[in-house]
């Protein structure tokens, strides 16, 4: 097997915890329409795109509009969601993920991130890690969301890699579908149960190391 040459690194849940801004936006949204969504249907949103997130929303609520109609609430949602993230700072990268990268980088490892969020540039610069990623590759860069391979196939042309000498930290399902469908290697952060198929499962960043990475993948 190739050695690693890579690494690309989902937003959400990975890198950062947004998913309070967007389950606070959808919830928002939600009560507006007249019904209520609670965490426990935000969990079905997880790595999923913006509409197919609102098309799931709509389902809990028993509501079904025109596709213009549709737009117009994403947009709605991307505002508030927007305006929750303009206030983000440092203070909110998840444990051991800037230094990871940092680690990372000094070994010679190219990074990128793959993430679906079109709002990733915003993100990164308020959190200060804009710098730390060789590529960044988001939802405004491609338009078949996960778990279709193609952020991180583009993640891995941008690069300069082979897709087989990637490594992908993610913490959805459809994200390591993503990454196994582009013949990735795969790290998950989370729930074992739910990130069954990827390579190893860890519960944070916090403590992982360069050499830990390379300990996994050495067969």
């Amino acid at each position: 097997m190739n050695s690693i040459k890579a690494c690309i690194f989902d937003l959400d849940g990975v890198v950062v915890d947004t998913a309070k801004y967007h389950y606070l936006a959808w919830k928002r949204l939600a009560n507006e329409l007249g019904f209520e969504f609670t965490e426990q249907h935000n969990e079905r949103l997880k790595g999923v795109s913006r509409m197919r997130s609102l098309e799931i929303l709509l389902e809990v609520g028993g509501i079904s509009l025109p596709d213009n109609e549709m737009e117009k609430l994403a947009s709605k949602k991307n505002a508030w969601y927007v305006e929750y993230i303009q206030k983000m700072t440092p203070s909110e990268i998840l444990p051991g993920a800037k230094e990871l990268l940092e680690e990372l980088r000094s070994n010679g490892i190219k990074l990128s991130l793959g993430s679906a969020s079109k709002n990733s540039p915003l993100i990164l610069e308020r959190i200060g890690l804009k710098n730390h990623f060789d590529a960044i590759v988001d939802g405004n860069s491609v338009t078949i969301a996960k778990p279709a391979p193609d952020i991180f196939l583009t993640a891995a042309n941008k690069l300069g890699v082979e897709p087989e000498e990637c490594v992908v930290f993610e913490d959805a399902e459809a994200g390591i579908e993503a990454a196994i469908n582009a013949k990735m290697r795969t790290v998950g952060i989370g729930n074992p149960q739910i990130l069954n198929r990827a390579d190893v499962v860890v519960p944070n960043l916090k403590d992982f190391t360069y050499s830990k990475l390379v300990e996994i993948f050495k067969k």
